[in-house]
């Protein structure tokens, strides 16, 4: 039994065989509209998500199967208490895969080693985001025919985006890779991804605090947002979450075959003119997570028993 906790638990071959079945599904989605008959799907949704728990919600849909979970610590028995992994224990009794995200960093690994069935990770805390990062290398590879070679600027929330952490940790098993760090001096990556990713790689990277002096040399920019809720305090968001805002004007000095990428969701680090850029693709960034996660499903459960395979 497989789960998917860290980008790097799958192999780089492992990861592109499952995106070009994502590819597939996407080419013929009336292939696989049956293949989980009869399968249930648990998303445990410990903190409130919009994209990720409908995306995961629409994907087991699309396959056929059924899904059943909650949104928010709030309306699950964490509220009286209960542990991830005594919670993980009962719905491996009610499920055959689970969705998990949770605020604290940690516990979608601790509900793995507790479960019955496959556990996805869903997002945890400021730490991983796993399936996120299939969706935005699924994109990448969609717009740029592949994923190494490349110069990625990765803008904003630098210090808590878990998105960017686990982009990172995935691209640098890429060959060729540069990476542009852009981030006020607050949010810039945290140390780790600097020393036990980054540096380790050999992938030559840049810190710096304006978009408008790098955009020329980017092939993908991936925007992020600030986001409230990881600060202790509101007088520091309000400072910050302007930082960054890509306008028509910026994207002049850029490349005409520039990918502009963003997690979602959006507040106004990308101004709503710029959605009409033909390079804009994060919302079809966002349509490609239900394939991907579609993919994740069925190998997970074996239903594609040679994506997930140990290579030699």
């Amino acid at each position: 039994m497989r789960h998917l906790i860290d980008p790097l638990d799958f192999t780089v071959s492992e990861t592109e065989r499952l995106l070009g079945l994502a590819q597939q599904i996407m080419d013929r989605p009336g292939d696989f509209a049956r293949r989980c008959e009869g399968r249930i799907l648990a998303t445990l949704f410990f903190e409130p998500s919009t994209r990720t728990r409908l995306s995961f919600e629409s994907a087991m849909l699309r396959l056929g199967g059924q899904v059943l979970g909650f949104s928010s610590a709030q309306s699950s028995s964490a509220s009286k208490g209960e542990s991830v992994a005594d919670t993980i224990r009962m719905i491996s009794g009610y499920a055959d895969i689970a969705a998990m995200r949770h605020f604290k960093e940690g516990a979608p690994l601790v509900a793995s080693r507790y479960a019955k069935i496959p556990v996805i990770n869903a997002g945890d805390g400021g730490h991983q985001h796993p399936t996120q990062t299939l969706t935005d290398l699924f994109m990448i590879r969609r717009s740029r025919g592949k994923a190494g070679g490349l110069t990625i600027g990765l803008c904003g929330d630098l210090k808590f985006g878990r998105t960017v952490h686990s982009l990172i940790k995935s691209l640098v098993r890429y060959p060729n890779m540069r990476f542009v760090l852009i981030s006020p001096e607050e949010l810039r990556a945290p140390g780790y991804i600097l020393k036990e990713v980054l540096a380790p790689s050999g992938h030559p990277y840049t810190e710096v605090l304006r978009m408008e002096e790098v955009m020329p040399q980017l092939d993908v920019l991936y925007m992020t947002r600030v986001q409230r809720e990881r600060f202790f305090n509101e007088e520091d968001y309000v400072r910050l979450k302007d930082s960054y805002i890509l306008t028509p004007e910026k994207l002049r000095a850029a490349k005409q075959d520039l990918a502009i990428l963003h997690p979602l969701p959006r507040v106004n680090e990308i101004h709503k003119a710029v959605d009409e850029d033909p390079r804009a693709l994060y919302f079809e960034q966002a349509r490609g997570g239900v394939f991907v996660r579609m993919a994740l499903i069925l190998a997970l459960l074996g239903l594609e028993p040679d994506i997930l395979r140990e290579e030699n």
